[in-house]
């Protein structure tokens, strides 16, 4: 199991007092993690609270700490902090077992400096698993839990390291590179960066769609968990609005979420931008950051990414922590509770308080009563997932509504009563927190200390909530996801009829036999057990019908080695405990069931990983075994939950869940390969553990109490489903129910001895109704016998003896003479009856020796004397004490015991400071008249004097041994031997009694005991009727309890409760029970142990004096001491003959006790420590013809029951001694010699002779060394060397190659370590140790040459020509058909180039055909650290010499700058320019090549420093990194300069090697120990290493790159690259500094190459200077808008707008342009004819602008900044008065931009969607302005609207780039302005709107007036016509009905001439109506006026519709 670290957060003082009152909470930091208390009110918070912290494999070291600091959490940000402090552990890894108690601990402020005040705390060691508080915290600390969660399922490796308390330097790197889609229209992005407090802001920019590559450092010299708890916020806000209103969005974490995340960064993450006031808003924009947290030792990644990526497809998006998520409601029905109790004779006033996530809810106070009912609903409102892990129920005494006192505890584990659905891999959706109705049982007082390693997990609570039990809860919980808000309190209907069926009661019955206890210590008092289960069984609680729970008073007795054992023996002590219950049977049953099959997994899994060689062929079948045996489980049905009429949803959802596991388990076991099994099996069982615990039990554990003078002083807890009986069947019963079980006591908190066990319990345990229990198989095994007991007591007088002389004790009393149990006030209980009268029985087990098993004993008598008036030396008052001046008897009449003698009489000790006759003396003081000093030498003042007599007596070397003699005394096998008839003991209370009367005798007694028998009970056990005390009558009590029951429930007329009821005041006196066993087994034991190791892992010392220490029951031997070694072996056997056990061998085999190994140390003053103790149990030979000697495992040492400290190689078995054996003793046969037993022949490690060869090469970075030389010791033997006399100037060995020679086992397993050793010879013939190093495992070096299998060391196989016969094939029918369309933009290649290639970063427009021949590799790590390259020690190791452990913490000082430079230093060279430092940068690029000579390995080590230039103060260091320059010489995998892809003669990429390939083929082969290759003629052709290769299978066609060398040199170097040498490369070296080590300053990217002078000049160096942009310029024609939103409204209700158009190039917003402004246009449309020119200076290769200006006039450098060629272009309306109003804009980038539509009718929103949702082949496509030249088109502008983009109008432009010398040759203007051409811009057509009013009034005026009131007009029309037709009708009648009648004559020419005047009038002017001709010179000016207005439509209809023809004349 796990171990874990538990904190109780106490109390705390706020002094001075904070007012208004604070809200303090306590954080904690451990190793990097955080825990939060809840928040309390006051300023002396109470918090009481635990928090645990996993420690899985990683112990506390000597330096591990808690960070603490105390914060009020109610005021501001900056004010919260109240105070820190650091509390070491140390004295937990000292004394595991220690509870470390911290009172009052002074808090420290801001400076470091001592407080006022205080928190109080504990601190233990605790082992369970599943255990986990996880404190108020965020979503995204919730989120690292999840992936920490899921990491143990698959356990890694990767583990931070604990950091130093101490507070130290941490670096905070947050690098803000884009943002995209921000909202907002025509914002100004500026980003503001909080980190803890400090901010930092960016450059303001312009846009959507930002670039920043900014980056931020803050420096922080603070505690860890101070640091962790800082916050980190990013905001991104608009610098062009009010502040108040300014935020885009946001994002918020804390830095401890940041140094968890892996590799402590986040890396080119996109942080999704959040408005934590509008929650439902979304995102509101993204930004891309890297955020680094570095602490001491940790490395900043390695980004080789371009700082701007077009194709940037991550999409994971980390949301902030300030988003809610939804929303769930938690009730909790709260009925009732039962046995509530805090204190003797005291009756509470409960209510019951929940807290969850920081709220508190809290019920009614029910007054004065036990057993209160509430009925009340309590209502939480909870996130989703919810970021507590707990609910806490806590039952406080309420007297007068004051809470004061916790009654009592309990947690409830949300994950254990809700499933998130990820348990189950498919579609299982989990289940909403649910939870009975069903009890939880409260826990208070004393805590737990710690936990075992076999720990059930269904006991999460205790560990917290105390040992006492304190009552039950009965409640229920349901969830509920709905929108409104319910009351947080209400009272429920009186009605709960519906849960009380879950309340009904049955008796169960608890039986347990104690079988041993042994591996006390020392109980100096008579000592007892008590079992209870909830109230049952405590005998403290008077309450309750008193029952049979605690045994018979015993001695604890010296097992002859150190500890002590109860001498129960044969007989038995059996308890048994009766309680009521509810019936959860099918509850259990299903647990068991999987507890069953969690046990069987665990043991297969514990035995496969004792299984250390994988070659062991017991491996497969045991995988097999675990894979069979899971599978069977699997499949083995649960019981059904769903007809069960009791089942709670709960039940019925954890049914489910658990079935669908074991179902997907049984899938997973049938299909696992044998690969990966630890980790496979590990997974299995953390998921099988995670469903295991069942949160409704309702059933108490089982208390097990070692009592001591009626103290309780250790505990063992027993889940009581773990010893549940079942009628189903053994595998639904509990695992140890009637079965022998294993318990260690453990002292409750902050009690007890901690360096030692209280003790080893070996029990039997049954627990079921006890309807069950009539055929009771735990009690079949021996007799039971009961009865009752009473002691007759006598005190003696004037020589008589008789009970009138007794004072303060009853003539009969119990065992301890406190109370009187006359024999006539004994009642039988109901169901037995007396078997016989009053008998005397002494009771020879509280009358043995307890040093009976010593064979001698040292007895010493203090002579005291004292001074008279004389000053004569006279016998003192009391002149024989011991050494504590305690009265003893003199010397001359101690007589010496039977079964002893004395080889020499009484001496006076003369050993000590004393005088030549043995005084000392002393100034006798008041009121004991003894000195508290003793001196050795006589003055006058000195009152008092004593000496010490002392002598030796020894056993009697007799026929028996030491248990037999016991055995005797007991008179358990000896039925025959004498016995005193009267039985009398005699001694004095308290002290110890004897059977034989002594001189002093004043005090005698004698036990009577009378036996009970059971009646003929039927379906019952007898023993479960002993219940009441048989001192009083059985109905008399019964009536008391009726009246008892009667009283608390009248409590509220009652008020005598607070007094127990008459009659049961006292403790009841109760018979003993025993299990007598009449047939003892004898048994041998065989310990087999070979050695020990990874006892000191990283510590120089060795193991002093180790001896092994086999306990085995109250048995136990000790090994041989050993020398000091690292890895101690002893190979010896240790050998228990007849071990005498009483339990059937079944049982014994079953569950055979516990064999304990300690591993101690002796030093040479003899002094012994526990180093660790290894437990396990032994194999169990029934018949011995079976017997096969079991195999060696490794066994894991524990300190303190939990921290392991390294292993032991051992095996165990124990054998069944049977009379055919007994004959011919001893009946194996193990080797003897040296006066030891040997392992045996089969067992041991098998050894053969072996050399170990070591090339010895030499010692660096020495520098206090003056004559060292090297010791080497393996085992028992040891080589040196000679030392090194002149180390200064030659600091190799002179003998290098050493041979040490030694038997050495062949196994794995056994493997020893080597020692290195270094010690320098001084002056005076001294020899120091100044460094050691120790090769734990010589595994990687074994190598058995004449092995069958051995296969020599070779060089790699060439096994490429299929490989390259595929990339040839590819590369002719893909790579060189589209080498035409490369060539069309090819480009100018240099050597960065190849570092772009081999990145990936190349630019996907910029492509070189013939980059495969010149690629480099780009390490993200130093060379060394590569893998493949072993360390560049494969020619010769380094091993790092230690004096001491390292450190890596150390105090740290210092800043971080930003004007670097380098300098180069190697031994006394220097090289490098402070003048030539980067200014203004934290991203440098130098692009310098330094050469110089040295010596190796006198100068060894080249080192590159980075400087920070200051202008006048010294210049700081940045930082350093060292080469070892001797290592890259000697490597064979020629590191000393990188191996090129290609061999080029000339050009860009020349070879710059010494030696050609050929020579370095030829070199290599040498150095391998080949022949030289031989190459043919040609050279297209070469043998080498025995095979023949030809040059065209490397290449399938000659390859046409320029430069490249013959045939014999390439083929050569394709062989070279397939040897595994290092290749041309680019290394990452990692910056540490002096004044802050460990801490990562940087990164640097380089190489070196060596070129030895023997070899010739080395060839051209390589040109890595930095590449120039390239300056262009930009043009860019705006033709046109149309369609642009309408914003105002004119006098004619038109939306019109005064357009213009400003645009701009990212990075260079201070050359904005803009174009005139075309007003009042109605349609949208704006003609510009207007020319942008920018010039900009660009990087192909990078996609990036680069700009070099200052950022103030005072700056001394300019700064250089790079950004994307990115061109805005928006859209604006014009205002006079008020601001310009914002109508779209566009973002280009000009490297990847989308083409434009040739027509605006194709222009469309969806050319610009970042993330399209179209299939690949219809999205729009994009090109690149600087390959294309020159594009023109329509292109969309967009607007944001509502939270979404849309279109707001389009833009005709024409986008022209040219290079500087072209653009000199084709100038062009701004604007129109000259040079106007390339193309010439007229100024554009418009319409002048302004003059309409005066061209056509009427017009206009119809258009005002018509839009208006055009209904109203058409209805006057209509009657006004309808009125005219009318009046015209009655008007004509008359002269038409007169015409028609006369029919006069009609003259019809004037009408005519009217009529065609009529129609001629319109044409005319309207000024004078009366003309009809017009002057024809006016008539063409206003036609030409007009058809020039028309031509100007007709344009724009043609843009529109262009497939309209151009209009004719």
């Amino acid at each position: 199991m796990g171990k874990m670290l538990r904190l109780i957060v106490q109390s705390a003082k706020i002094s001075p007092p904070l007012s208004p009152p604070p809200r303090p909470c306590v954080s904690v930091y451990f190793r990097d993690v955080k825990r939060t208390t809840r928040e309390v009110e006051g300023n002396h918070p109470v918090w009481n609270e635990t928090l645990i912290w996993h420690l899985w494999n990683h112990p506390l070291q000597k330096d591990s700490f808690l960070q603490i600091a105390l914060r009020d959490m109610g005021s501001m940000k900056k004010e919260r902090f109240i105070g820190m402090a650091t509390v070491l552990l140390k004295p937990l890894v000292k004394k595991p077992r220690k509870i470390l108690f911290v009172n009052d601990l002074t808090l420290l402020n801001h400076s470091m400096m001592p407080t006022e005040c205080t928190v109080t705390l504990q601190a233990a060691l605790m082992t369970y698993k599943d255990i986990e508080k996880i404190g108020d915290e965020d979503l995204l600390a919730i989120t690292a839990q999840e992936v920490a969660k899921q990491k143990l399922m698959f356990p890694s490796a990767t583990v931070h390291k604990a950091l130093s308390p101490k507070p130290q330097h941490f670096q905070v790197r947050v690098q803000l590179f884009e943002a995209r889609q921000l909202m907002g229209n025509d914002i100004k992005p500026v980003v503001k960066v909080v980190i803890g407090g400090h901010q930092h802001h960016s450059r303001i920019k312009m846009g959507n769609n930002p670039f920043f590559n900014e980056l931020f450092f803050q420096n922080f010299f603070e505690a860890p968990m101070k640091f962790f708890d800082e916050i980190i916020l990013i905001q991104v806000m608009n610098s062009s609005v009010m502040r108040f209103n300014a935020e885009i969005g946001r994002f918020q974490t804390d830095i401890g979420f940041i140094y968890n995340c892996p590799g402590h960064t986040l890396l080119r993450k996109w942080l999704g931008l959040c408005q934590p006031n509008e929650p439902n808003s979304g995102v509101r924009g993204y930004l891309k950051v890297t955020i680094c947290a570095l602490g001491v030792g940790d490395q900043a990644p390695v980004d080789k990414k371009l700082i701007y990526r077009v194709e940037d497809t991550d999409t994971r998006i980390f949301k902030s922590s300030v988003v809610p998520i939804s929303i769930a409601y938690l009730q909790f029905f709260i009925y009732c509770a039962e046995d509530l109790h805090l204190k003797k004779h005291y009756s509470v006033s409960p209510a019951l308080e929940v807290e969850l996530i920081g709220e508190k809810l809290k019920t009614n106070v029910q007054t004065q009563t036990e057993s209160p009912i509430w009925n009340q609903i309590l209502t939480f409102r909870i996130q989703l997932p919810c970021l507590s892990s707990y609910v806490k129920f806590r039952v406080l005494d309420c007297p007068r509504n004051r809470c004061n006192d916790e009654i009592g505890t309990v947690s409830l584990s949300l994950n254990q009563i809700s499933s998130t659905g990820a348990e189950i891999e498919g579609m299982y959706s989990g289940f909403l927190p649910c939870f009975g109705p069903s009890f939880l049982t409260l826990h208070g007082g004393k805590k737990a200390p710690f936990r075992m390693k076999e720990e059930d997990p269904n006991i999460p609570n205790i560990v917290k909530d105390g040992l006492a039990y304190r009552g039950r809860v009965f409640l229920e919980l349901i969830t509920h996801v709905k929108s409104r808000q319910e009351a947080k309190m209400k009272d429920l209907s009186l009605d709960v009829i519906s849960v009380e069926k879950h309340q009904n009661r049955q008796k169960y019955g608890l039986c347990v036999i104690f079988l041993s206890c042994t591996m006390m210590p020392d109980f100096k008092d008579l000592i007892q057990f008590e079992v209870s289960i909830g109230h049952y069984g405590n005998k403290t609680d008077l309450s309750y019908k008193p029952l049979v729970s605690t045994t018979q008073y015993s001695p604890a007795i010296y097992d002859g080695n150190i500890y002590h054992y109860v001498p129960w023996y044969n007989t038995k002590p059996v308890v048994a405990v009766t309680s009521f219950w509810e019936d959860v049977s099918f509850r259990m049953n299903c647990l068991n069931l999987l507890q069953f099959t969690r046990d069987r997994l665990k043991a297969n899994l514990d035995t496969l990983k004792s299984m250390r060689n994988p070659r062991d062929p017991a491996l497969l079948p045991q995988w097999e075994r675990l894979l069979r045996e899971l599978v069977e489980d699997c499949k083995r049905p649960l019981p059904c939950m769903t007809s069960q009429p009791k089942a709670t949803d709960l039940d019925k959802n954890r049914w489910k869940l658990r079935r669908l596991l074991l179902q997907e388990l049984a899938q997973k076991a049938k299909q696992a390969p044998p690969r990966d099994m630890v980790a496979t099996a590990e997974g299995w069982l953390y998921r099988l553990n995670a469903v295991l615990p069942e949160p409704q039990m309702n059933l108490p554990d089982v208390m097990i109490w070692l009592m001591s003078r009626e103290q309780r002083v250790a505990y063992a807890q027993v889940p009581a489903h773990s010893v549940l009986f079942s009628p189903d069947g053994a595998q639904h019963s509990g695992r140890f129910c009637g079965k022998t079980q294993t318990l260690f006591l453990q002292y409750p908190e902050g009690e007890g001895e901690k360096d030692t066990l209280p003790g080893q319990l070996r029990v039997c345990m049954w627990l079921g109704n006890v309807t069950d229990s009539r055929d009771l198989e735990l009690l079949r095994q021996g007799e039971v016998v009961v009865y009752a007991e009473t002691y007759e007591n006598q005190a003696k007088f004037k020589g008589q003896w008789g009970q009138q002389f007794l004072q303060h004790c009853p003539n009969f009393s119990d065992v301890l003479g406190h109370k009187a149990l006359p024999k006539e006030d004994f009642k039988e209980p109901h169901g037995w009856h007396w078997d016989g009268p009053w008998t005397v029985e002494p009771q020879r087990r509280l009358l043995l020796d307890t040093d009976i098993n010593k064979s001698q004993v040292l007895e010493e008598v203090y002579e005291n004397q004292r001074r008279d008036a004389m000053g004569a030396w006279v016998p003192a008052a009391i002149p024989n004490t011991d050494v504590n001046g305690e009265p003893v008897e003199a010397r001359e009449i101690v007589e010496c015991p039977q079964g002893w003698h004395v080889k020499q009489t009484w001496a006076v000790e003369l050993n000590h400071a004393v005088d030549n006759e043995g005084w000392e003396y002393g100034v006798g003081i008041p009121p004991s008249g003894l000195p508290k000093v003793w001196n050795s030498v006589e003055k006058t003042y000195y009152s008092r004097r004593r000496r010490r007599w002392a002598r030796v007596r020894y056993r009697d070397h007799g026929q028996l041994s030491h248990e037999q003699e016991t055995l005797s005394f007991l008179q358990l096998h000896h039925p025959g031997l004498a016995e005193d008839e009267a039985g009398w003991e005699y001694g004095v209370f308290g002290s110890k009694f004897h059977l034989n009367p002594e001189p002093q005798s004043r005090f005698r007694r004698r036990c009577w005991h009378r036996r009970l028998a059971p009646n003929k009970v039927k379906g019952i056990a007898p023993i479960f009727l002993l219940e009441g005390s048989l001192s009083t009558d059985m109905k008399e009590q019964a009536r008391r309890e009726v009246d008892m029951v009667s009283s608390t429930r009248r409590l509220d007329r009652v008020m005598s409760s607070r007094r127990a009821p008459p009659g049961i005041t006292q403790t009841p006196s109760l018979p003993f029970i025993y299990c007598v066993f009449n047939k003892p087994h004898y048994y041998q034991l065989f310990c087999y142990i070979y050695q020990a190791r990874d006892l000191m892992a990283g510590r120089v010392q060795t193991f002093q004096g180790p001896f092994i220490r086999l306990v085995f029951l109250n048995h136990s031997q000790c090994t041989q001491t050993l020398k000091s070694s690292a890895a101690p072996t002893w190979a010896q056997t240790l050998i228990f003959q007849h071990l005498l056990l009483y339990e059937s061998p079944q049982d014994t085999r079953d569950s055979p006790p516990c064999v304990v190994l300690e591993l101690w140390q002796r030093d040479p003053q003899g002094s012994e420590t526990l180093w660790g103790r290894s437990m396990w149990h032994p194999v169990v030979w029934l018949d011995a013809q079976d017997r096969i000697l079991p195999p060696m495992r490794w066994h894991p040492l524990v300190k303190g029951l939990e921290d392991e400290e390294g292993e032991i190689l051992a095996s165990c078995e124990l054998i069944l001694e049977t009379e055919s054996l007994r004959q011919q003793l001893p009946m194996l046969s193990v080797p003897w010699k040296n006066g030891i037993y040997i392992l045996p022949k089969s067992i041991q490690p098998t050894l053969r002779k072996m050399a170990i060869e070591m090339l010895v090469w030499g010692l660096r970075n020495m520098k206090q060394a003056r004559s060292p030389r090297l010791l080497v010791e393996c085992w028992e033997e040891r080589l040196q060397t000679e030392p090194i006399r002149d180390f200064q100037t030659n600091p190799n060995f002179a003998q290098s190659a050493l041979l040490l020679t030694l038997y050495m086992p062949t196994e794995e397993t056994f493997v020893l370590p080597l020692v290195l050793k270094v010690v320098d010879n001084q002056d005076f013939g001294q020899e120091t140790v100044v460094g050691q190093a120790n090769v734990h495992s010589l595994q990687p070096y074994f190598c058995d040459p004449w092995a069958e299998d051995y296969v020599p060391p070779r060089p790699p196989t060439l096994s490429v020509k299929r490989y390259q016969e595929l990339l040839g094939y590819l590369c002719e029918k893909f790579w060189f058909k589209s080498s035409k369309a490369e060539d069309e933009y090819d480009q100018e290649v240099d050597w960065w180039s190849k570092l772009f290639w081999a990145t990936g970063d190349a630019p996907q427009t910029l492509k070189y055909k013939y980059k495969d021949y010149h690629t480099l590799k780009v390490y993200d790590c130093e060379l060394e650290a590569v893998p493949a390259f072993q360390g560049l020690q494969d020619f010769c190791q380094t091993f790092k010499l230690y004096q001491e452990r390292p450190r890596l913490d150390s105090p740290v000082v210092g800043e971080f700058k930003c004007d670097p430079y380098v300098i180069l230093k190697l031994g006394q060279t220097m090289l490098g320019n402070r003048d030539k430092y980067q200014p203004n940068t934290l991203d440098p690029i130098f692009g310098v090549m330094f050469e110089l000579s040295c010596t190796i390995p006198l100068e060894k080590d080249l080192e590159i420093q980075l400087y920070d230039f200051d202008l006048f103060s010294p210049d700081d260091m940045i930082g350093t990194t060292v080469i070892d320059l001797e290592d890259r010489l000697l490597s064979g995998f020629g590191a000393r300069c990188g191996l090129s892809k290609s061999y080029c003669q000339s050009g860009p990429f020349r070879w710059r090697d010494q030696m050609p390939p050929s020579l370095l083929l030829e070199h290599h082969a040498k150095r391998k120990g080949l022949p030289p290759p031989l190459f043919s003629p040609e050279g297209d052709s070469v043998y080498y290493n025995g095979k023949k290769f030809e040059l065209q299978s490397f290449e399938l066609k000659p390859p046409r790159a320029r430069f490249l060398g013959s045939k014999k040199e390439r083929l050569a170097l394709y062989l070279l690259h397939t040897q595994g040498l290092v290749p041309e490369h680019v290394e990452t070296r990692t910056l540490h500094s002096d004044s802050q080590p460990g801490i990562d300053q940087g990164k640097v990217q380089m190489w070196v190459d060596i070129f030895p002078k023997k070899l010739g000049p080395p060839g051209p160096p390589v040109n890595i200077g930095p590449r120039k942009p390239k300056r262009y310029e930009l043009r860019c024609v705006i033709w046109k808008t149309t369609l642009v939103d309408p914003k105002e409204k004119s006098l004619s209700y038109d939306r019109i707008n005064d357009i213009y158009v400003k645009g701009w190039l990212f990075g260079l917003e201070k050359d904005m342009q803009k174009t005139d402004i075309h007003y009042r246009s109605v349609t949208g449309e704006g003609i510009f004819n207007w020319r942008f020119t920018f010039t900009l200076d660009y990087l192909a290769a990078e996609h990036v602008c680069v700009l070099s200006e200052k950022d103030y006039i005072w700056s001394l450098d300019p700064t250089v900044t790079k950004f994307p060629a990115r061109l805005i272009i928006q859209v604006w309306d014009n205002n006079i008065i008020s601001m310009d109003d914002f109508l779209g804009v566009l973002e280009l980038d000009l490297s990847d931009m989308p083409l434009p539509a040739p027509h605006s009718r194709l222009c469309s929103v969806r050319m610009l969607e970042a993330d399209p949702k179209w299939p690949h082949f219809l999205q729009h496509k994009h090109s690149n302005l600087f390959k294309m030249k020159n594009v023109a088109g329509w292109w969309p502008c967009q607007v944001l609207d509502g939270g979404k983009w849309r279109l707001s109008g389009k833009v005709k432009m024409t986008l022209e780039i040219l290079t500087e010398k072209e653009a000199l040759i084709k100038a062009a203007g701004r604007g129109q302005s000259e040079p106007n051409q390339y193309p010439t811009l007229h100024p554009p057509l418009r319409t002048h709107t302004l003059f309409m009013w005066f061209r056509s009034p009427i017009g206009k005026f119809i258009r005002v007036v018509w839009r208006r009131y055009r209904f109203r007009i058409i209805a006057t029309a209509i009657i006004l016509l309808i009125g005219l037709l009318l009046f015209n009708f009655i008007y004509s009648a008359p002269n038409y009905l007169a015409m028609s009648w006369i029919k006069p004559e009609l003259r019809l020419n004037a009408p005519i001439q009217i009529y065609a005047n009529i129609i001629n009038a319109p044409n005319t002017s309207s000024a004078n109506s009366s003309n009809l001709t017009t002057p024809q010179q006016s008539l063409k000016r206003t036609t030409a006026l007009r058809l020039k207005h028309l031509q100007g439509h007709v344009t724009h209809l043609r843009d529109i519709l262009p497939e309209l023809l151009a209009p004719q004349n």
